[in-house]
C-alpha cells in the first residue's frame, strides 16, 4: 500500500554543481528528507541529448523568449543593444542554445528520486529556479546567487545548479529519456514505515 503513495522524479547536478563539490551535499538533504535513490550516474552528454531533454515546442521556446525579455525590461535593458533582437522566438532559441552549452560543458550526476510527493518536494528543496530569489535553505538558496541579467549580458544560461521534473507528466518522460528500466532499482529503506 505504501509503495502506491509514492512518486518518482527526476533530478540532475548540472555542470557547475559537480564542478564546486556540491554533489554529496545535495544527495544528502535528499536521502535525509525521507526520498530513496533509485537510479544515479554521472554522464556527459552531447548536444544532440542535451537537446533531446526539452520540449523544443514553439509554446515552450517563446516562454523562454519572454521571460527572458521580461528581464530586461525589469533592469532597464535593451534587448536590440545586448542580443540584436527583441523577437521572443528568436531570443528563445538564443537561451535553448545557451542551455545546450551549459549541460554539454562537463558532467552531470543524474538521479531517479522516490518518495511522499517526491515532485512538489524535490522542486521545494530545490528553490527558485533564478538562484537570487531563491529562499536560504534551499539548495539555489545556499549555494548560488546567479542572476538573469548577468547570464544574459554573459549570453550564456543561468548557472542554478540543479534540474528537477516540475510535474508528473514531465518525470515519467524524463525518467525514460535518461535511464533504461534496468538502471532503476527497487529497494526498502530501513526507515521507510516511519516516513510515512
Amino acid at each position: 500500500m505504501a509503495a502506491n503513495l509514492y512518486e518518482r522524479t527526476l533530478v540532475f547536478l548540472k555542470p557547475d554543481a559537480v564542478k564546486r563539490g556540491l554533489v554529496g551535499e545535495i544527495l544528502q538533504r535528499y536521502e535525509k528528507v525521507g526520498l530513496k535513490i533509485l537510479a544515479m550516474k554521472m554522464v556527459q552528454i552531447d548536444r544532440d541529448f542535451a537537446q533531446g531533454h526539452y520540449p523544443n515546442t514553439a509554446e515552450w521556446i517563446r516562454g523562454m523568449g519572454e521571460k527572458t525579455l521580461a528581464t530586461y525590461k525589469e533592469y532597464g535593458k535593451d534587448p536590440l543593444k545586448e542580443v540584436g533582437t527583441a523577437d521572443p522566438n528568436e531570443i528563445g532559441e538564443m537561451v535553448k542554445n545557451w542551455n545546450i552549452d551549459y549541460l554539454t560543458s562537463g558532467p552531470l550526476v543524474v538521479m531517479v528520486l522516490e518518495g511522499l510527493h517526491a515532485i512538489a518536494v524535490v522542486r521545494k528543496m530545490c528553490g527558485n529556479t533564478l538562484p537570487y530569489a531563491a529562499e536560504p535553505g534551499t539548495i539555489r538558496g545556499d549555494f548560488s546567487t546567479a542572476s538573469p541579467i548577468a547570464a544574459n549580458m554573459l549570453k550564456r544560461a543561468v548557472r542554478n545548479l540543479i534540474h528537477a521534473s516540475s510535474n508528473q507528466e514531465e518525470a515519467e518522460h524524463e525518467i525514460n529519456y535518461w535511464f533504461k528500466p534496468g538502471e532503476i532499482y527497487e529497494y526498502e529503506r530501513g526507515d521507510e514505515e516511519a516516513m510515512i
